[in-house]
């Protein structure tokens, strides 16, 4: 008969790996979290530099249209263009406002239309100093038909 000297389990099977898989689940959700809710920032400031933009291309033609000289009218769409970006968290040196006309701008019957164009920033990069580093380019444009009464 043999004798057994040995009365701990051996090193192999299922005591050799106890303990591990909560180092490994952490190490891995770690590892796959943080790129996600990076994904998650990134598309929810594109979206909100999207709704910027359509936002400051409509109130643009809106007030560009209802101004009595060229000169009031591009400052009055450019105040608009500034808040609409302004309100959506944005920078407004990051937004630029065309206006285009088919004839005299501030002619009765005449289409004015404002594109607006949103440079939108990666989130969480911009406090790093030194660095502009840019999620995408986001614009949209507006028409708006001058009134023949004022």
């Amino acid at each position: 008969m043999p004798s057994s000297t040995n009365k701990c389990p051996s090193a192999t099977g299922a005591a050799a790996e106890q303990g591990s898989a909560v180092v490994e689940f952490v190490f891995l959700a770690v590892l796959l979290m943080v790129p996600v809710a990076y994904l998650i920032l990134t598309v929810g400031s594109l979206q909100g530099g999207s709704y910027a933009v359509v936002g400051a291309a409509d109130q643009a033609a809106k007030v560009f249209v209802l101004q009595p000289d060229a000169g009031a009218a591009r400052q009055a769409a450019e105040a608009a263009v500034a808040l609409a970006v302004t309100d959506m968290g944005f920078d407004p040196a990051d937004a630029s406002l065309t206006i285009s006309c088919d004839a005299g701008c501030l002619t009765p019957g005449t289409m004015v239309r404002a594109h607006v164009t949103l440079r939108v920033e990666l989130p969480l990069v911009g406090g790093i100093p030194g660095t502009r580093l840019s999620a995408a380019e986001v614009e949209s444009s507006a028409a708006q038909k001058v009134g023949r009464f004022k």
